[in-house]
């Protein structure tokens, strides 16, 4: 499929690695949303194990706090209001490493205890 859409034969990394996260998040919302369907959540917990064991290692919570607590300071934040600002400067250095999601909160919960 992205072959066609990329016109090409061979398809880059990143596009090949952005393919399968996007099919891994799919497989986790399945899960999420069809808890009461303990056949289909088999399945699909099954097909995530074999998506992820071709998806580079994950950043730990550790990690991502790490680089959150730098990117708070260098920006200055000091307050929730500016987890937006944190999150920019943050996501481009974290992209492809770690969910967005855990990013967010990581930085949230730094914020709210006064900036980390």
């Amino acid at each position: 499929m992205i072959e066609v859409e990329k016109r090409s034969d061979a398809v880059p990394e990143t596009d090949v690695v952005t393919v399968l996260r996007r099919q891994a998040k799919m497989r986790r919302e399945a899960i999420d949303a069809l808890a009461s369907r303990p056949e289909i959540v088999a399945r699909e917990r099954a097909e995530l194990a074999v998506i992820e064991a071709y998806l580079p290692q994950q950043l730990s919570r550790d990690d991502v706090e790490a680089k959150a607590r730098a990117a708070i300071a260098a920006v200055g934040a000091t307050s929730p209001r500016e987890q937006g600002k944190v999150m920019q400067e943050l996501m481009p250095e974290l992209k492809g490493q770690v969910d967005g999601k855990l990013v967010a909160s990581v930085v949230g919960e730094l914020l709210a205890k006064g900036g980390g």
